[in-house]
């Protein structure tokens, strides 16, 4: 996986000025109190972040968890639409992300003004849209989905209506498979995912003959067609949970790994190979921005700090309540028709 981040010789030159003896957990801790904090972690972070948040989840749970506290601030390490996902839901709450360059190849896909000319293009078509998106597409379009919901809606919606999927093409043509709808797909796609080599892992495979494969449907058809589970992430936990043999082939983002292994102590979870036969490259170099000394400069200085246009926040927030209108998420609270159509005046 060969990908680029700029620099950023500011956030470089203040993660340089803390203190290297620096307890970061007793200071993180610290400040979670005082600025009465909740932190967020995505299953793709680094075992240390996953330990000290509040939350581990995937990042719609995550966004509504936040929610249903009553923090002041949101510290969210994952990407930026994540975190946008939590301001959305949570607009009078604080929320910031350990590093603002922690984005998403699927996001970069799909530009807003892209987005909207090509949905003008097709006027005829209902947008599905992934939730793995900024907020100004969520605006643009008519239902956001996720990896577990999306098959259930888009079973509610008619035949006869046309439907345009994005940003993930790997996603969207699995679903279409699964559905028998001829839908209209977006060119975009997770750099973690289509990276799996089908070669490597049939070797593994051979290395670990019965063990079987848990693949997330942002996957290459080549990788899902050697499959036996095929889900979103937390599909994919549960499934190593009660899964009774003692050895799974893992192909997602690995870092997924360390909340198996703590659910799971004694089976054995393998990362499924990229073309080099080394996992690792598997890693999200989006996701691995955010580090323990950069969540705690973000607790300290409550910045960078994630902030949404009241405007385009209320035509985000509309999809998302349709979305748990055709697909509601039990065990959660609040819903989102509890989240405030615009922020109450001062």
């Amino acid at each position: 996986m060969n990908f680029h981040i700029p620099k950023d010789s500011i956030l470089e030159g203040r993660i340089a000025a803390v203190d290297p003896t620096l307890d970061l957990e007793a200071e993180i801790n610290r400040l979670r109190g005082k600025r009465n904090a909740v932190i967020l972690a995505h299953y793709y972070q680094d075992p240390e972040i996953q330990d000290i948040a509040d939350f581990v989840g995937d990042s719609l749970d995550l966004a509504r968890k936040a929610a249903a506290t009553d923090a002041d601030v949101i510290a969210f390490c994952g990407v930026k639409f994540m975190a946008e996902g939590a301001k959305i839901l949570s607009p009078g709450k604080t929320v910031v992300l350990p590093d603002m360059r922690a984005g998403c190849s699927l996001e970069d896909s799909c530009p807003p003004d892209r987005f909207e000319a090509f949905r003008n293009q097709h006027p005829d078509h209902i947008s599905l849209t992934y939730i793995n998106c900024s907020v100004a597409v969520k605006a643009l379009s008519d239902i956001i989905v996720t990896s577990s919901n999306a098959e259930a809606i888009i079973n509610q919606i008619p035949k006869d209506q046309k439907i345009l999927f994005a940003p993930d093409k790997y996603l969207g043509g699995y679903l279409s498979k699964k559905t028998g709808r001829d839908m209209l797909l977006w060119d975009g796609t997770c750099i973690v995912h289509e990276d799996f080599s089908e070669k490597e892992l049939i070797k593994l495979k051979a290395k670990h003959p019965g063990a079987p494969v848990a693949a997330h449907p942002e996957c290459p058809p080549s990788i899902l067609n050697h499959a036996d589970h095929i889900g979103s992430t937390s599909s994919i936990l549960k499934f190593s949970r009660e899964y009774a043999g003692d050895t799974i082939i893992i192909a997602t983002e690995p870092h997924i790994i360390h909340q198996m292994q703590k659910a799971s102590p004694g089976k054995t979870f393998i990362g499924a190979p990229a073309a080099d036969g080394n996992c690792n490259c598997n890693d999200c170099p989006f996701m691995a921005l955010n580090t323990m000394e950069k969540l705690y400069l973000a607790l300290r200085d409550l910045q960078p700090e994630i902030t949404v246009p009241e405007e385009v926040r209320i035509k985000a927030l509309k999809p998302l309540e349709r979305m748990l209108e055709m697909s509601p998420i039990q065990g959660v609270q609040p819903d989102l028709s509890e989240i405030p159509a615009q922020i109450p005046a001062a």
